[in-house]
């Protein structure tokens, strides 16, 4: 397939594209190449070859100013980072200069080279970065992929997780209702490695022990609803019909010659445990079921599930030892999304009786990076758990930020109450001389009440460069806050003119996507304390996100924390006491905060946008 798409771009045939001199036909040309492109399986380079392609990927973001030498050299240089490797990379790397040299044929070719840069871009440098191996990239661990295991399909069931082949078809029907995409494993370990995101909805389907039923209805079925699939065989059993039958080597042959299919190693004889195994034991059932299977099917077996899901270090160590590029497990206890594993060499799975719970929870994960600062304010707002750094958060990503600024003080939940905001998180500084004052540090506007209120000006000259926050309905503004300029309503319309919100944050955490130094404090009281801690920012795909530390974390551990979890920029908002986060009408801190007049809110993406008719207050 991959070579079939590639003559599109051969000799013969590029003057006829050319002559559309159309950029919107290389967007859909990138669209079509770009899934098959990651699709393939990830190869690791050398530390040497990735240095190189990092300075390259970086540099497509320079093409609308320096294309003539750039068409020259990458595939060759992507082509030295891959040599020695997996035909596959470099198959990517001459796809990739097939469509650089299409770029420069084409009509118009700086609005083309900037559809290369936007599109292109990102996906190389993330494809050609991933995380060391065997972890998983931050970016996946934000994604919520299901991987469904089952086990026998048969008319009559035996035992309580035998599924029936009508069961099983319904199964199939209610993916497909529900708008999923089944992926291969090659396409989950790419993501997991390299942050690509996957279809919105995704989701892995996965058969172990290697039965006469998964011949016999899973792939016929398999093949009507042209879906991918992982079977794991443990070789023994291959062809024995020892109370039940198992597949025969010829049908074996037949499916692992399928692209909708990837054969998996399950061991020799499926050992109950394989972490009770002697070494030697042990080194056979996990190198002998690869070397079989590899020879009588004559692909590569690239990942192994172990049988029962039972593993600890040392026979991860095992798998890691015999080649193989990921391992499946489960346990019944708890079943895990693919991005909560412990690492490639551990990827969790739901019992295909939780399949309705999986269904519900898929998603294909956040937009790569933009090359660029460009804002996304379309995303649902989804909150998501981690743990970085030893740091523990709640993030909440999405929607449309907007601030309220409440007439008095109130938890955090009853200020959004009766709004359209989905999630809040306590705002700016405030005054603490009034128990019920809404009074607010250095200059504030908020679209809830659209109205100008200056600061104090003995406050505000404390407040000099500190982070200044700007929101119109399209994009949002940090920058330094200047007593002399930005305490009038024209003053901050001169920097953004439909400005809807604006505040003076604490600090910065995170600017343009660097973890800020102790030095960039100032004077700030107890930055450098162990405290819980109220944040809010812009991720690398331009989406808002709010959220709390939900352990204490001085500044400068919380801003590392945030930079590793992807926030381009984040300021730290009113903390301690005052640290408050709201979810869907509900706290999410675990404690009783300190009533506040202010919060950072995002609204559903749908929601009304806020005006800009805006009412200064003397």
């Amino acid at each position: 397939m991959l070579s079939r798409q590639k003559r599109i771009f051969n000799s013969k045939n590029y003057r006829k594209f050319s002559s559309y001199r159309c950029p919107t036909l290389s967007a859909n040309l990138f669209g079509l190449f770009l899934p098959l492109t990651f699709s393939l399986p990830l190869v690791p380079v050398s530390a040497s070859a990735q240095s190189l392609i990092t300075r390259k990927s970086a540099a497509v973001s320079s093409f609308s100013n320096n294309f003539p030498r750039l068409t020259s050299t990458p595939a060759r240089s992507l082509n030295q980072a891959c040599h020695n490797s997996t035909p596959y990379p470099v198959e990517l790397t001459h796809l990739a200069n097939n469509l650089l040299q299409f770029v420069s044929w084409a009509g118009e070719p700086n609005k083309l080279i900037e559809v290369v840069s936007e599109n292109l871009g990102p996906q190389l440098a993330a494809y050609f970065s991933p995380i060391a191996w065997p972890n998983i990239h931050e970016r996946a661990k934000f994604a919520r992929v299901p991987v469904v295991m089952y086990h026998d399909i048969l008319p009559q069931k035996e035992v309580f997780f035998d599924v029936t082949p009508s069961e099983f078809e319904q199964h199939l029907q209610l993916i497909k209702e529900k708008g999923l995409t089944p992926i291969s494993f090659d396409q989950l370990t790419t993501h997991l490695r390299t942050g690509l995101p996957l279809p919105e909805k995704p989701i892995m389907l996965t058969f172990d022990d290697g039965y006469g039923g998964h011949y016999d209805y899973v792939y016929p079925l398999l093949k009507k609803y042209g879906y991918p699939a992982v079977f794991s065989i443990y070789t023994s059993n291959v062809g024995i019909d020892t109370g039940r039958s198992h597949i025969h080597w010829a049908q074996l042959q037949e499916i692992a010659a399928d692209p909708l299919v990837t054969i998996a190693a399950h061991s020799v004889t499926h050992p109950a445990d394989l972490r009770v195994l002697p070494d030697d034991k042990l080194e056979q059932e996990v190198v002998e079921s690869k070397r079989i299977l590899e020879k009588q099917l004559g692909v590569p077996i690239r990942y192994f599930t172990y049988p029962a899901g039972k593993y600890d270090r040392r026979v991860a160590e095992s798998v890691k030892k015999a080649g193989y590029q990921a391992a499946l497990t489960m346990n019944d206890a708890k079943e895990v999304l693919a991005g909560e594993s412990e690492s490639l060499l551990a990827i969790g799975r739901f019992g295909q009786s939780n399949l309705a719970q999986a269904i519900a929870q898929a998603w294909g994960g956040p937009k790569l990076p933009t090359w660029g600062r460009g804002f996304d304010f379309s995303a649902p707002v989804e909150m998501k758990k981690t743990t970085i750094n030893d740091t523990s958060l709640i993030l909440i990503s999405g929607g449309k930020p907007i601030t309220v600024h409440a007439k008095s003080r109130y938890q955090v939940p009853e200020i959004v109450a009766g709004t359209e905001a989905v999630a809040a998180v306590d705002g700016g500084f405030f005054s603490l001389k009034f128990l019920d004052s809404n009074l607010m540090i250095g200059p504030v506007l908020s679209q809830s009440n659209h109205k100008f209120i200056p600061g104090n000006n003995s406050e505000n000259r404390k407040l000099a460069g500190r982070p200044l926050v700007l929101i119109d309905p399209q994009a949002v503004n940090f920058i330094p806050f200047d007593p002399l300029k930005h305490n009038t309503l024209k003053g901050i319309q001169a920097e953004i003119a439909n400005v809807t919100d604006a505040f003076v944050a604490a600090a910065w955490l995170v600017k343009d996507s660097q973890p800020q130094p102790p030095s960039t404090f100032g004077s700030l009281f107890d930055f450098d304390a162990a405290r819980h801690r109220a944040f809010w920012g812009i991720n690398q795909v331009g989406q808002p996100v709010i959220g709390v530390s939900t352990k204490i974390v001085d500044s400068v551990s919380l801003g590392a924390a945030l930079a590793k979890a992807g926030l381009r920029d984040a300021v730290m908002l009113d903390s301690g006491a005052s640290t408050s986060l709201a979810y869907k009408g509900e706290s999410l801190v675990g404690y009783i905060p300190r009533p506040v007049p202010h919060v950072v809110a995002l609204k559903p993406p749908n929601s009304n946008t806020g005006t800009t008719c805006v009412v200064a207050q003397r």
